[in-house]
């Protein structure tokens, strides 16, 4: 087997507490409500070490047979994920024409985390479980959904990786001629929402989710407003490399060990930082990130606009005319994925300036 090969358990893990990806602490599909068990239990300020598997190779529509189908692309067999197979080839009790396609790894209950907090999830380290991932347009779904795909209901994209960068041929069955850096993130992490209905694992919100935003990288950190006791967080949907927008509806889709720090911020904390956050806020080395999100595209760059200013009020003062100008002048507003049936839009609010 390749050394390049994280199998369950095997491999560097470098937190205390690990998470390993077996049927019995994922949900597939859907995410955690208030009402979930935790399949782990930490204090605040702890790192967890967790294994995710991609959705690629295990719908129904590519046999549900991971094994069967990657080996097609002339993967090794012993270089396809143990873990994936079981999966697959388990009775998980999942319904395609109703739930999503995600594999979420979770939940996690963070000890003394309330709602009114705020949950921060920083990323320490994202590991190449394979050296290989799946760029998929199917459905009639993506931006493009009555153009593509042209022939059939899916295709599926083999990406290869080659000295830290994500390879694609130019055609189906052609060599790899395309190289392109590789910068791995989980599209979904987020907390339960209240209630007992589990969400679909698709539309984000602000419980974060399938936010798809290609900023949580390795030294990158998410608030999100807890909602249940304990937080019950989750994370899924790996990724290796995503161009924002996500257009063709998936990007390179391949499986990773992420090494997280799960810390809470209390009400009182969570609001002379933040103000009142009401969705999903990212935090970079250079950028504070507010979100916004609605099924009109319009409407998720108007929410988060609004969210940036209020942001800007909060954290540094700024009165509302001042921060919608300084907005304008300076900040970019990026789609962050136009493909998860409720859009995506980020701001990248520079903290410079305002040292």
């Amino acid at each position: 087997m390749s050394d390049a090969v994280l199998q369950p358990g095997v491999g560097a893990i470098r937190a205390a507490h690990y998470l390993p990806a077996d049927p019995s602490a994922v949900l597939w599909g859907r995410l955690p409500c208030a009402a979930d068990s935790p399949v782990l239990t930490i204090d605040a300020g702890d790192e967890v070490t967790i294994d995710t598997i991609s959705h690629e190779g295990i719908h129904e529509d590519q046999g549900r047979d991971p094994l069967a189908f990657f080996v097609g692309f002339g993967v090794d067999a012993d270089s396809v994920l143990t873990d994936s197979v079981a999966l697959a080839a388990s009775d998980y009790p999942r319904d395609p024409a109703v739930d999503g396609p995600h594999v979420v790894s979770g939940p996690v209950r963070i000890r003394g985390a309330r709602p009114g907090d705020l949950l921060k999830i920083t990323v320490l380290e994202t590991l190449q479980r394979v050296p290989y991932g799946i760029v998929s347009n199917r459905h009639g779904r993506g931006a493009l959904p009555v153009e593509y795909p042209v022939d059939g209901e899916r295709v599926s994209v083999f990406a290869g990786v080659s000295e830290g960068f994500g390879t694609m041929p130019r055609v189906l069955g052609g060599e790899h001629s395309i190289r392109f850096p590789l910068a791995p993130f989980l599209g979904i992490m987020g907390i339960a929402v209240a209630g007992d209905a589990r969400p679909h694992s698709v539309p984000p919100g602000p419980h974060g989710g399938n936010i798809d935003i290609n900023l949580l990288t390795v030294g990158s950190s998410l608030y999100l407003p807890i909602q249940a006791e304990g937080a019950l967080a989750y994370v899924g949907d790996p990724h290796f490399a995503q161009g924002d927008g996500e257009v063709a509806l998936t990007a390179m889709e391949a499986s990773l060990r992420a090494t997280l720090r799960f810390d809470v911020l209390t009400q009182n904390d969570a609001l002379d930082a933040f103000g009142a956050l009401v969705g999903p806020l990212v935090e970079t080395t250079d950028y504070l990130v507010p979100t916004g999100m609605d099924e009109d595209l319009d409407e998720a760059v108007k929410a988060c606009v609004r969210a940036a200013i209020a942001l800007l009020q909060a954290r540094f003062s700024l009165d509302a005319a001042h921060a919608y100008a300084y907005l304008s002048a300076a900040t970019d507003f990026n789609i962050s994925q136009v493909v998860d049936i409720v859009k995506g839009v980020h701001a990248k609010i520079r903290v410079a300036d305002f040292d």
